[in-house]
């Protein structure tokens, strides 16, 4: 834990009991050098109940082209068959109740189900908002590791040739 610690004073300027928990979680997947997952669709999939991927479904549908084209092409086949084939006897004559009441139950069912579909992107946009933080926290915690290494090593080969100039001016002051 130590090691973690030492890690955690090289990165952060706070202690660790001031660590929020992404930072937590993140610091210890550097630290173990492992991959932060970002697969968001495998999270969100596993987690979704049979009415929200219902609901998504049909929002995906009802917000579709060939949605609007089909039920525009409904439409004016319903109003064809009740004002041109079925003159005298459609059973839903101008202006159109019967269909006006179909539409009306169909906008009153389908958009709350877009509201929660809505609502689930939305979360779906936090989740995946979050992820990116975690994937560019830990980024950002590799370079300054990266960093680091750098400029221990710099220090190593600074170190060194001073010792060299250091052994070599001597070696010339000795000779003359």
């Amino acid at each position: 834990m130590s090691n973690l610690s030492d890690f955690l004073h090289h990165h952060f300027d706070k202690p660790a009991d001031e660590l929020g928990d992404i930072e937590r979680r993140v610091l210890a997947k550097a630290h173990a050098r492992k991959v932060i997952s970002t697969d968001v669709n495998a999270v969100l999939s596993a987690e979704s109940s049979f009415g929200e991927r219902v609901a998504d479904g049909i929002a995906r549908v009802g917000g579709s082209w060939s949605f609007i084209l089909a039920f525009l092409a409904f439409l004016v086949v319903w109003t064809i068959i009740n004002t041109i084939i079925l003159m005298s006897e459609a059973f839903d004559p101008y202006p159109f109740v019967f269909l006006n009441l179909i539409l009306s139950m169909l906008a009153a069912i389908q958009a709350p189900i877009i509201m929660m579909s809505q609502n689930r992107q939305a979360e779906r946009d936090r989740f995946e908002a979050a992820k990116d933080y975690e994937v560019n926290l830990k980024a950002e915690l590799e370079v300054l590791s990266l960093h680091q290494k750098i400029d221990m090593r710099v220090l190593t080969e600074l170190t060194a040739l001073r010792e060299d100039f250091a052994r070599l001016t001597a070696e010339l002051s000795a000779r003359s």
